[in-house]
């Protein structure tokens, strides 16, 4: 398989890649470094993808990960070789020649300064590997002048908050209601398709953002009860921050109790739909499941 002959992780600071004989930004510089040791403590190369056995791989990459026959592909390939012909991107992390990790961006609106990543994916075991593919769409949409990525996932799955918001850094400010209508893959069938959409700001990201004190979440009154009685939402009294909790494992709970999960689904959206109307912003994800949304002082209360 070959994409791109240069690696995100072997690459050396210099000229714009996208753009010949353009230096390169001080932003572009920062994250191919961090992109250089993403790769690097994955174990992987992150290449780009436009061949047509890579591509290929990668689409049954994506027919493992959302359970699906390859026959049936939830990203075909020929699907893939047209957004890349129209100027988007299929990034890949190899591992022994296989793919581990893979993603496809496209220019959104507005036109030249924003990036849409509508896919992106690791195996379960991934070693930090969905991070190194996320940097490298970091580095091929501010080569092409984009400062901002916008993307959408699940808001029931708190390992993808956690990668999001607080890996990343990235702020999600719209709940998107059954976005997808009915789905039927393996991993979201049965389920109503709610997504956050999330913004990653590109030029300044901010990693590792840390969220308050559990204590504080654990002393604000609780607003809602959750399906399995526990607490659902809380929300601190100088109404800077709700919290909404969601469950340990979606995916398994979806299996094993497709009604408690559509439950847990409406539930949560609830809580979102609200919150954002007042103007809250979704801005971490802690390790026991619960979200932090945050109101600015600017804002005041609705």
């Amino acid at each position: 398989m070959t994409g791109d002959s240069t690696a995100v992780a072997l690459r050396a600071a210099g000229a714009t890649a996208g753009v010949p004989g353009v230096a390169e930004s001080a932003a572009q510089a920062e994250a191919r470094e961090v992109a250089r040791a993403a790769a690097r403590a994955a174990g992987v190369e992150v290449r780009t993808v436009h061949d047509v056995a890579g591509i290929a791989a990668v689409t049954d990459f994506f027919s493992d990960v959302w359970q699906t026959p390859r026959s049936t592909p939830p990203y075909p390939a020929e699907v893939l070789h047209s957004l890349v012909h129209a100027g988007g991107a299929v990034h890949a992390a190899f591992d022994g020649g296989r793919p581990a990790g893979a993603s496809v961006a496209v220019f959104g609106p507005p036109a030249g300064a924003d990036v849409y990543s509508f896919v992106a994916a690791a195996r379960a075991s991934d070693r930090g590997v969905g991070y190194a593919v996320k940097q490298a769409q970091r580095i091929w949409a501010l080569e092409r002048g984009a400062r901002s990525m916008r993307w959408t996932f699940d808001p029931l799955v708190g390992r993808n908050a956690r990668f999001n918001l607080v890996k990343l850094g990235a702020s999600a400010t719209e709940y998107l209601v059954d976005f997808y209508g009915p789905m039927a893959d393996g991993v979201n069938d049965g389920d109503e398709s709610d997504r956050l959409t999330v913004t990653w700001d590109l030029v300044r990201p901010s990693p590792s953002r840390p969220a308050p004190d559990a204590a504080d979440r654990e002393a604000a009154p609780a607003t809602r009860r959750a399906p399995d009685g526990g607490p659902l939402a809380r929300r601190d009294p100088g109404d800077r921050h709700v919290w909404c909790r969601v469950p340990h494992d979606t995916v398994a709970l979806r299996a094993a109790d497709p009604v408690r999960a559509l439950r847990w689904r409406h539930a949560v959206r609830e809580v979102f739909t609200e919150a954002f109307a007042e103007g809250f912003t979704a801005t971490g994800m802690s390790r026991d499941g619960w979200y932090t949304l945050t109101r600015s002082l600017e804002e005041g209360t609705a």
